[in-house]
């Protein structure tokens, strides 16, 4: 047995493989440490390579210019479907996802290697979506591909070797050249587009304390999604400052959760806030889904598609959430607050530039929770890894639906949402979990 380091980013991952052979079945158990915090076994050893590309991807994220969470979300997408299709791991989801009509298909009656075709295709299709990464960032990519492809090059024929990175390029070629298309493309490179200029009336978004920043990606909501939404928003309570009224309540309810926090609800919404600098929301999703693969030892192509899954309902979301908040553009409540309520209160955790209605932290976690339920089980518990490196303990969960109701709430007890924002949020989230569940696989 021989053991294998990949340093691409320092100790974050850890593989120790026996010999891989030219076929999936073959591959001995590896065990795998995933940021030194579960050590587990996979069937195949395969789903190294998603995961490996998955820890990088974060990293770029955090360190990328423009990934802010709908961003982000686009690029975890086109990754997992780049993945899905890189190694036939069932039905093509071309002619399914809108306007994604060709995916090149692997030769019948050759043989491949399908953990080197995803790598190579992981490779081409984050290199592409984050051509600003910087120079040591695109060193790591090459690094990855050429680690993991070691993997398996020495036991396969030339070859075999061969036919799988090209298969995987021209695969990840084809799914870079759909996304061009979507309205997406260079969202990384204006997050704040000048020539936007925000409706004005009573109860209207307005910069907000502190940074009073300019709008974020006030046109993202007209981007292609990819898949056809059934949902059918319910619009905001009608703002109101008079203190019956339903709009005033419900900010109310935010004051006086922020000036009574208990010190639960206040590590909760610090624990969810995954604000700039770190894998933003849609990242700490994919993570999530990441752990639990490798914990329940799913195959590289379980892996493959529970991927895509999750990305599809993360970049839908974040479509379909900020079309609801540049359509409604309602206030955020610090600035309801300390208009009509209290002058000196401050939420607990920063407010983001982008009106309030419907939050988009409850609709990525409830579409990609909802793809986690119908994976993994209503009823299976679990303990979230992902913010050990941030310097918080792991949280443990009953079910998925908890975790879906924890963010959610969470971002009222930051004091960054009214309550309808988060309840709006959770059903167009599950909405799309459940069309992109109707997908064939």
């Amino acid at each position: 047995m021989r053991s294998i380091r990949l340093p691409l980013i320092g100790c974050l991952l850890l593989i120790v493989a026996g010999m891989a052979t030219c076929r999936k079945q073959d591959v001995p158990p590896a065990p795998v440490i995933i940021e030194k915090k579960a050590v587990v076994s996979s069937s195949t050893g395969e789903i190294i390579v998603p995961v490996s590309w998955y820890q990088l991807e974060l990293k770029l994220i955090r360190e990328t210019g423009g990934f802010s969470p709908p961003v982000a979300a686009r690029a975890i997408a086109y990754t997992g479907i780049t993945l899905y299709e890189a190694v036939a791991a069932g039905r093509s989801l071309s002619g399914q996802l809108n306007a994604l009509r060709y995916v090149p298909k692997p030769d019948s009656w050759k043989r491949y290697n399908y953990a080197i075709a995803a790598n190579s295709a992981m490779a081409q299709i984050i290199r592409s979506l984050f051509p600003n990464a910087s120079a040591a960032n695109q060193q790591l990519i090459t690094q990855l591909e050429n680690d993991n492809l070691q993997l398996y090059a020495d036991t396969c024929h030339p070859d075999v070797v061969s036919r799988s990175v090209s298969f995987g390029r021209q695969v990840a070629t084809a799914i870079h050249q759909w996304s061009a298309t979507d309205g997406g493309k260079d969202g990384y490179l204006n997050n704040f587009p000048a020539d936007y200029v925000p409706p004005v009336g009573p109860g209207l978004w307005v910069p907000a304390p502190p940074a009073f920043q300019r709008a974020l990606l006030p046109y993202w909501g007209s981007n292609r999604t990819m898949v056809k939404p059934f949902t059918v928003n319910i619009p905001p309570p009608a703002f109101s400052t008079t203190t019956s009224s339903s709009f005033y309540q419900s900010a109310l309810a935010v004051y006086l959760k922020g000036t009574a926090q208990t010190p639960e609800e206040n590590l909760i919404a610090r624990y969810w806030a995954d604000g700039g600098g770190t894998f933003t929301p849609p990242g700490h999703l994919i993570a999530i889904a990441t752990q639990l693969a490798v914990e329940r030892n799913v195959s590289l192509a379980s892996a493959a598609r529970l991927f895509a899954q999750v990305g599809i309902s993360l970049n839908d979301a974040g479509i379909l959430s900020w079309k609801y908040k540049y359509k409604y553009n309602v206030l955020r409540p610090v600035t309801y607050i300390r208009t009509y309520i209290d002058s000196s209160w401050m939420p607990t955790i920063a407010t983001p530039p982008f009106p309030a209605y419907t939050s988009g932290h409850a609709t990525f976690t409830a579409a990609a929770g909802g793809i986690l339920i119908a994976r993994f089980g209503g009823n299976t518990s679990f303990t979230d890894q992902q913010k050990v490196p941030e310097g918080f303990a792991p949280r443990s969960f009953n079910n998925f639906q908890s975790m879906i109701n924890e963010a959610a709430i969470s971002r009222v007890y930051g004091g960054i949402h009214y309550e309808f924002d988060s309840e709006s949020g959770k059903q167009t989230g599950a909405d799309i979990a459940r069309r992109v569940l109707d997908l064939q696989y």
